[in-house]
């Protein structure tokens, strides 16, 4: 009976893991194609564009089954090359100028350095400091002239024979006018003084702002100096922004169509993936149903294998 079997199976040529297990296999090999297609679909692929400008180009490899970007350059047009060329041959001469300009400022700085020391020693002094050093510094000139005073008061008083006259609460009278005086000069001096001080601030700030817009100058003559060069290489970047269009384009053109690509991509990845899948099934039941049928045919042949050997009267364990 076991031989019967084996050539019924093998007739047939697979049992149901056998069948279940290429079915699978071949499911499988399927659902992975379809991704390497749609990863394929997927991939990213700028576009060589020529304008008048110049041209660009993109090198794309296949790098383990996907299209990779590799390489990309873009070539001015000769045209935008010469001009590049000839403002280029200008910036030799720019930069000179502009290290002439930087020598030339250094004793600007050298100045506003010096103006710097200069006002901090004004401004070291505080304002009551400055007052009373004004006012000592009169004194001292004042003090020999009001001696002499004194002297031509005294010989006077002393020869008109006034001094001890007395009137009221002023006591002696020159004496009384001569301290009314110097009182007032007192008065005169404590405000000049303050001037003074004030004007010793104003001045030691004025030379520090002098010397900041020496320091200016030192830094914006080079600045100044530099502006042709600037504007030398900004004209050599404009002309090369308008030679880079075609590889601007072509970016954005392999980016618009970026999305449909994927888009497309995932619709033929699923449908691929989902035939396998419903082949494998059918395959699945397929298989299934003819292990069933097998089995019926098995249970049956034994049956009938069974009661043949019973109406023989021979029984087998």
């Amino acid at each position: 009976m076991g031989k019967v079997v084996g050539s019924i199976t093998d007739a047939l040529g697979f049992t149901d893991i056998k069948g279940t297990k290429q079915a699978a296999n071949a499911s499988a090999a399927e659902m992975r194609q379809a991704a390497q297609m749609g990863a394929q679909s997927a991939a990213f692929r700028p576009v060589g564009i020529t304008s008048r400008f110049g041209t660009s180009r993109f090198g794309i490899e296949d790098i383990g089954g996907i299209p990779r970007v590799t390489s990309a350059e873009y070539l001015v047009s000769p045209e935008l090359q010469a001009i590049q060329d000839r403002v280029m041959g200008l910036t030799g001469g720019a930069l000179t100028t502009a290290e002439q300009a930087q020598m030339a400022a250094e004793p600007l700085g050298q100045a506003s350095q010096g103006l710097f020391n200069l006002a901090g020693q004004y401004l070291a002094e505080s304002p009551e400091a400055a007052r009373q050093r004004y006012i000592n510094q009169q004194y001292a000139l004042l003090d020999p002239v009001r001696q002499r005073e004194e002297e031509r008061l005294a010989s006077t008083v002393f020869g008109r024979g006034r001094a001890g006259l007395n009137i009221g609460d002023i006591g002696q009278p020159e004496l009384y006018s001569l301290a009314a005086a110097r009182r007032e000069q007192d008065l005169q001096l404590a405000r000049e003084a303050e001037q003074a001080a004030q004007q010793q601030i104003g001045f030691g700030t004025g030379l520090f702002g002098t010397g900041a817009q020496l320091l200016g100058q030192q830094y914006g003559i080079p600045t100044q100096a530099l502006g042709p060069l600037q504007s030398y290489l900004g004209t050599v970047g404009s002309v090369e922004e308008l030679g880079q269009q075609p590889f601007q384009l072509g970016l954005a053109v392999g980016g618009a169509a970026q999305p449909g690509a994927t888009a497309g991509a995932q619709l033929l990845s699923s449908g691929l993936t989902n035939a396998a899948q419903t082949q494998f099934a059918g395959q699945q039941a397929a298989s299934n149903q003819l292990s069933s049928l097998l089995s019926g045919l098995i249970g049956a042949g034994a049956n009938i294998y069974g009661m043949s050997r019973i109406g023989t009267g021979k029984i087998y364990g």
